[in-house]
Parts: C-alpha cells; structure tokens; sequence
C-alpha cells in the first residue's frame, strides 16, 4: 500500500514524482446495524480504492495516489438524532471537495475521483458547478456497492449494513465485525404504493424504517463472499483509473 496511499506515505515518496491521478474515497459517520463500525462507508471505500489502483498499476505504468477518506455523510431523517451519527450538508460537502480540486489544481494534478461508499452522497451537481469553475479539471464519480450488481454473490439484498457490506467488511477487516452482534436488519417499506415504486422520491425516516438502523439481513455473510465481491468491484474500477489516465474522454 505504501506509496499510493496517503494515509502511509511520506512527503519523501511523492516529492518530484508526477501524478496521473487522485483518488478520494467518500464515506459515512452512522450506525451500521450493531455488528459494523460506524465508519464502515468510509473504511470500505477506502481499502476498494487502494486494491483498484494498485491493480492499476500493475497494468499500467501510471501513478496515483489515494486520500484519507472523507467521513463527512449526508444522512436521512431519523438518522441523525442516532448517538454520534453525523449529518454534512450539502454545502459542507461541496466546500470539502472544493477546497480539494483547488489544491490539486495548483499542484499540476488535474484528474480526481471520488470512490463513494455511502448511498445518501451526492455529488453529481457538485462535480458540474467544479467543472464550471476549473474546466480543465476533471472529476470522476464511483459508488463502488452499484458497480456490480449483487445477484449470483448473495443470498439477501443489501441496502445498509446487510449481507453484502457485512462480507466486504469480513473480507477487509474481519477483527471489526460483531455478527453474532447483529440484527436482522429488518425494514419497512412505505405506506404509498407511489413512493415504493419509485414515482416519487423523498427521504426515508429512518426511525421508521428500521429497528436496528439495519436495512437488510446480515446472517449469512461470509469473507469468502465478499472477497468474490470486491474483486469483481476492484477489476472493474481499476480498469477505469488506467483509462482515465492513458486516453481521451471524448473521440
């Protein structure tokens, strides 16, 4: 990990080296039903981003570094009153990666992607208003749990901190999972047909929702099913920093 991941390296790896690329992972501060850490979002986005780009680099002859992740989430009603569960606005959230692009920008580093490991970020809107103001900069967006559908590798859908994000977890860190800790993870749905086939959005209340802040069972997880998982994840993501670096976006 040592020399593309900032949270090990020293200023006297990277001094003089030119860079192709920036990786920032994105993550959470929340509860993750009673078995996960609360900064499972960031930890998972984190340890996917290093696997991907030291992938990349074995492919390809590029540099790239990975940043600390950002813990700072976006979090629904009923999320927010949970003991130490933190909500970051939207604006918080744009002054972070603002403050970010701006540096790398002066730096000569003119490629960021952010790898997003919470469902309640958004960054799309951000990412337009930063290429207003730095259009030669170019900002790239991954949630690394939608990249591979989770069909043929569990045996129960994961919303939040279910048997997907339960076995990367087991994978990456299993001395940080509690399973015989944890819940069912299970929710309920909306009482407006409207809303549950998606005719509508607005956010869930998560204190409604769910008992255990779980939204999806994480019983039978196993580290052997997320290993499978988030290789299938890392290939893909790997293959996308070596494009973003050795070609042109557009023909």
């Amino acid at each position: 990990m040592n020399g593309i991941d900032l949270t090990t390296t020293s200023y006297g790896k990277v001094k003089g080296e030119k860079y192709d690329l920036a990786v920032l992972p994105w993550g959470a501060t929340e509860p993750h039903n009673y078995h996960l850490p609360y900064l499972t979002d960031s930890i998972l986005s984190h340890r996917i981003a290093i696997d991907a780009l030291s992938q990349a680099l074995q492919i390809s002859d590029i540099r790239g570094m990975v940043f600390p992740p950002i813990s700072m989430g976006s979090q629904n009603p009923g999320q927010r009153e949970l003991s130490f569960c933190i909500h970051s606005r939207y604006e918080t959230q744009k002054a972070i990666l603002t403050d970010i692009v701006a540096s790398l920008n002066c730096q000569g580093i003119h490629k960021l992607v952010i790898i997003n490991g919470h469902g309640g970020n958004s960054f799309k809107n951000m990412i337009r208003d930063l290429s207003v103001d730095y259009p030669d900069f170019l900002i790239a967006h991954a949630d690394w749990f939608s990249i591979v559908p989770q069909a043929g590798f569990f045996e129960n859908r994961d919303d939040h901190a279910g048997e997907m994000e339960t076995s990367v977890m087991m994978y990456y860190h299993p001395e940080w999972v509690s399973l015989e800790d944890a819940s069912e993870g299970t929710s309920k749905p909306f009482a407006l047909p409207s809303l549950n086939e998606k005719i509508a959005w607005i956010p869930r209340h998560w204190g409604k929702i769910s008992i255990d802040t779980g939204v999806g069972n994480p019983k039978k997880s196993s580290a052997e099913k997320g290993e499978r998982y988030a290789k299938a994840v890392v290939e893909k993501l790997s293959r996308l920093f070596v494009e973003l670096a050795t070609k042109e976006v557009y023909y």
